[in-house]
């Protein structure tokens, strides 16, 4: 049954499930390598999809950050999340410690392949100054591609450590989030935690997280390609931090009975015949 107009919130009508900022988020942040002319045109695309809806969030008085955070939520539900299993067979047979490390790599060289690409539009940007009005919707792609990269990576080391966050997809993804906000881990013994994973202090939390993201990428527009450069590297420093972060909350937020890996490592040479 469709929303009707009223209730809806800002952000809705250009990330609904069904619509094409869902899908391209989706593809940008799904595991494997995109070539750069390919990610670069679904980043391109991305962008133009989402500037309509900043600029109706303008013209009814929505404030961006609020916008941005309502967008993301409308989203979080399309991040492709890997099972324990699906992983191991990504990564190469690795487990415990040694996927968490590799999740973490890739997520850093995701992130900052965003952030270059973004630097290599500004530049290209500033050779050509009538296209900076689309500026600001090509850094709110960057945010959120970067963003759903690291919620991705969040909810899968959940999976490496063992942590399991019960509830439905949509209420999963949430939770997540709202972990992303905070760059926490989810506390298996708090079974509250989806359920309050919407609460008012957390789409703040979410809001100013998005918002220093955003400002982040403010750093892609410096003239040349120094854009580029200052944009991958802070990009890869943050998701690094991320990830070290919510590894060792983890560690900590396991009954002591299971502070070890889930699933025992093997060698390399253990996994062919």
């Amino acid at each position: 049954m469709a929303v009707p107009e009223k209730d809806r919130q800002p952000g809705s009508e250009i990330a609904d499930p069904r619509n094409e900022v869902g899908e391209l988020v989706g593809r940008l942040a799904a595991p494997g390598e995109l070539e750069p002319a390919e990610r670069r045109r679904l980043l391109g695309r991305l962008a133009q999809a989402l500037s309509a809806g900043a600029r109706k969030a303008r013209a009814t008085g929505v404030g961006r950050g609020r916008w941005l955070a309502d967008v993301f939520l409308n989203i979080a539900p399309r991040i492709p999340i890997r099972d324990l299993h699906t992983l191991a067979e990504h990564h190469h047979g690795l487990t415990g410690e040694e996927l968490a490390d590799d999740l973490v790599r890739t997520a850093q060289k995701a992130t900052m392949t965003v952030g270059a690409i973004g630097g290599a539009l500004a530049a290209a940007e500033f050779a050509a100054p009538p296209l900076l009005l689309s500026a600001p919707a090509q850094l709110v792609a960057e945010t959120i591609v970067v963003a759903a990269i690291e919620v991705k990576l969040l909810a899968e080391l959940h999976e490496v450590y063992g942590v399991r966050v019960e509830g439905s997809g949509a209420q999963r993804a949430i939770a997540f989030t709202a972990a992303w906000a905070k760059q926490r881990g989810i506390d298996p013994l708090a079974p509250a935690s989806v359920s309050l994973a919407l609460g008012a202090a957390t789409k703040t939390a979410l809001r100013n997280r998005l918002m220093r993201t955003l400002g982040r990428h403010l750093t892609t527009f410096g003239p040349f390609l120094t854009g580029a450069v200052a944009g991958g590297a802070l990009n890869r420093m943050a998701t690094k931090k991320l990830g070290e972060a919510v590894r060792n909350d983890l560690r900590v937020k396991l009954p002591r009975d299971d502070r070890r890996d889930p699933i025992e490592p093997r060698h390399r040479d253990e996994l062919d015949p």
